[in-house]
């Protein structure tokens, strides 16, 4: 059984051949994909994914890109969803620096609110995090956020800082990078961390792995990133499937599986 902890198969690319994109992921036995909103649209298109599909669940919330958007209109809506038993968790929210999509001082303060948010209605948080990884820390200590935890999305850090988001009873979980020949750093945290804290992820349509690099990513290939992880850390992938779900729900309480 294997878990993709974070997709976005609302995505417009997924269009022409959702349903048999579904149908190999069943197939497939990915019993859980979590389908994770970065705005009010994209989180109420989640929502609706989880409410008509039995194995989506979601995550509501405000990207680091998308800050320049939120309001306290949707600020409530996220507050109001956060009771429906589909929505596992906030998110994506954290700090993009590379892109720059949105202010600085709007993408700090948005993301303090969601956490502010999180710890009210009691979720645990989805992180992006991209050229911001001490900021975004400090930020995560200010607030409290080990209060809630989470998901360290798509890490792509350091052995030594995933130790402290670790600290800070947070998972981490890789994605399609892993399988990528020049990834040394995510693969030393592939090999290194503890099990206990590791999950998986695709983050389709984006990041596709090998041996399908260049083409649109799906849950489905959640399996080559298992697949990577267990040989370098050199054990059975039914051992790292069984792990990685584990962790999954203990990460995200709400998880029905």
């Amino acid at each position: 059984m294997l878990i993709d902890t974070h997709a976005h198969l609302d995505d417009e690319r997924f269009a022409e051949d959702f349903e048999q994109v579904c149908k190999r992921i069943q197939d497939a036995n990915i019993k859980k994909v979590i389908n994770v909103g970065y705005d009010i649209k994209s989180s109420e298109r989640s929502l609706k994914l989880a409410e008509k599909y039995n194995w989506i669940q979601c995550a509501v919330g405000y990207h680091p890109h998308n800050a320049k958007d939120a309001d306290e209109d949707g600020l409530q809506k996220l507050r109001q969803w956060a009771s429906r038993p589909e929505v596992v968790a906030i998110g994506e929210i954290g700090l993009d620096y590379y892109y720059d999509n949105s202010p600085r001082d709007l993408q700090r303060e948005v993301f303090r609110r969601q956490i502010s948010l999180a710890k009210e209605v009691q979720l645990p948080i989805i992180i992006h995090c991209r050229d911001a990884v001490q900021e975004l820390y400090d930020i995560l200590v200010e607030e409290g956020a080990e209060q809630v935890g989470g998901i360290m999305h798509c890490y792509s850090g350091s052995y030594e800082m995933a130790k402290r988001f670790i600290d800070l009873k947070f998972f981490i979980s890789l994605a399609g990078p892993v399988t990528f020949k020049n990834s040394k750093s995510v693969k030393d945290v592939a090999r290194n961390i503890p099990l206990e804290y590791l999950l998986i992820e695709t983050d389709s349509p984006y990041l596709t792995p090998e041996p399908y690099r260049g083409k649109r990513n799906e849950p489905t290939y959640v399996r080559y990133v298992a697949e990577t992880i267990a040989q370098l850390r050199e054990i059975d992938i039914s051992d790292l499937a069984k792990a990685t779900s584990d962790n999954t729900l203990k990460a995200l309480p709400k998880l029905c599986i």
